[in-house]
């Protein structure tokens, strides 16, 4: 047989972005295409590699011209990484892809009147936002196509960093990263050396062994740190020499942590965390309120745009002080605790125990009295017998995952006739879905996107609706 030739699409002018890194092309027919590499304003031409109904996705074959939105990327590791990828656009025009993406969604999904998304709020620090950050440590070294061609021959090194997009064995070296204060750096590239002086093995994930596996940092705002050194092997004197040189070298640490992982994954959250030092948590501060976060804690990674986004809801609310609220999917509490203060009485509902444990302690860590937190499935408890035990709701709060919420909890939704809703979304696509259900009672009133995450595609979305009279 012969070789397939290539299909190249000539002409294409990119104009938006979508998840993944990825932008967004459309051709005179209508044809979407997702580009790898490209950002809204280049003119390509496109390499196809896919297609599915609907649309093909490529790689550009060449740039016929570039975009006027395109800035330098300020990481050397940007082409490589796949934290940042729209680093290389301005942030300018990050928000305003980004909202289009909301509006699109709405109106495209939601069948939603667009004039009624607000303006996108963006963030007022662009880099060093993230409080937390998970490394991996791997026997394998993620090569650039330059290293692969090239005559050296000691090439295949251990790294501690990010995986390779698409890569699970493989991870990219990092000694910079501008998502987290400076001082993750520090103490990252100082484990990397500390492992090389010690002769201590980096995990390799296929074959499930070596010592040195993840490395978990946190942070606040208020200057806090916690360390969480996960290990692919039970070695007492290993973990305590290195959280001692850890504990020594970074005094300022507050508490570090360690956790023995000799799973085929990844996930640390049915093993047991052994505190090395310091009180078991760090302290984050929302407003008036007090949260302590320990390491299996569930918490928004951007502090700063958080309290922003919780005072927007507040906002929506309105509320007088009467109310009753119902918070879904709660995590460990931090909005039912923000609105504690505004109404009369609020439920949180989360399907992990050990958040509703995080809950409760930062409930009496604050002395909130008129919260309480109950442990189950949305879709399994929310139903009268629940509002029997609880009162009925005058305001909703549901902040589902990114899959948004269950046809079940739409339909009970339906059937409970709450007055008010406040639906919070990281997806604006599946919140758009959820609302055009919801519309057979519900009018949607506005809408606000809120950038947590710059230079990702990531947007969160807050959408008020009432019931119809």
């Amino acid at each position: 047989m012969g070789r397939r030739r290539k299909k190249i699409v000539e002409n294409l002018t990119v104009h938006g972005i979508a998840d993944k890194g990825m932008a967004v092309a459309r051709d005179e027919e209508g044809m979407v295409y997702f580009v790898k590499d490209a950002v809204p304003g280049d003119v390509i031409d496109l390499l196809v590699l896919r297609k599915k109904k609907g649309f093909k996705t490529g790689i550009v074959e060449k740039f016929r011209s570039m975009s006027p939105h395109r800035v330098e990327a300020f990481c050397k590791h940007f082409e490589l990484c796949g934290g940042c990828k729209w680093q290389h656009l301005s942030y300018e025009n990050q928000l305003k892809f980004k909202q289009e993406n909301v509006v699109s969604a709405i109106s495209r999904i939601g069948k939603i009147d667009s004039t009624l998304v607000q303006p996108i709020i963006g963030s007022t620090t662009i880099k060093y936002y993230r409080n937390k950050l998970e490394y991996s440590f791997s026997q394998k070294r993620w090569l650039t196509k330059a290293e692969i061609d090239s005559d050296q021959t000691d090439l295949q090194k251990p790294a501690l960093g990010f995986h390779a997009p698409g890569s699970f064995d493989k991870v990219i070296d990092i000694d910079e990263c501008h998502l987290q204060d400076i001082f993750s750096d520090e103490i990252r590239n100082w484990t990397r050396n500390y492992a090389i002086e010690q002769n201590l093995s980096y995990f390799n994930i296929k074959e499930n062994h070596g010592f040195f596996r993840n490395l978990m940092i946190r942070n606040t705002t208020l200057g806090e740190w916690m360390v969480n050194i996960i290990v692919g092997e039970d070695s007492q004197e290993k973990i305590i020499n290195y959280c001692t040189q850890l504990s020594t070298e970074f005094p300022q640490i507050t508490s570090i942590f360690y956790t023995i992982n000799t799973k085929q994954n990844d996930s640390i959250y049915d093993l047991k965390v052994e505190s090395f030092k310091g009180p078991g948590y760090i302290k984050e501060q929302l407003g008036e309120l007090v949260f302590q976060i320990g390491p299996k804690s569930f918490f928004q990674t951007n502090s700063l745009q958080t309290a922003i986004l919780y005072n927007k809801i507040v906002e929506f609310a309105d509320l007088k002080g009467s109310e009753n609220v119902y918070d879904l999917y709660t995590g460990t509490g931090s909005i039912a605790l923000y609105m504690a203060k505004y109404c009369r009485r609020v439920v949180g509902i989360e399907t992990v125990p050990e958040a509703v444990i995080d809950a409760n302690k930062n409930k009496e860590l604050n002395n909130i009295e008129n919260a309480e937190f109950v442990v189950g499935d949305v879709k399994d408890i929310l139903g009268q017998r629940f509002i029997q035990k609880h009162g009925s709701p005058d305001l909703l709060v549901t902040d589902p995952p990114r899959a948004g919420m269950h046809k079940d909890v739409i339909e009970t939704l339906l059937n409970l006739n709450v007055p008010k809703i406040i639906y919070v979304s990281c997806n604006p696509a599946t919140q758009a879905r959820d609302i055009q259900l919801l519309a057979a009672k519900y009018l949607t009133e506005k809408i606000q996107p809120i950038d947590m995450f710059p230079h990702t595609s990531h947007v969160e979305s807050i959408a008020l609706l009432k019931l119809k009279s």
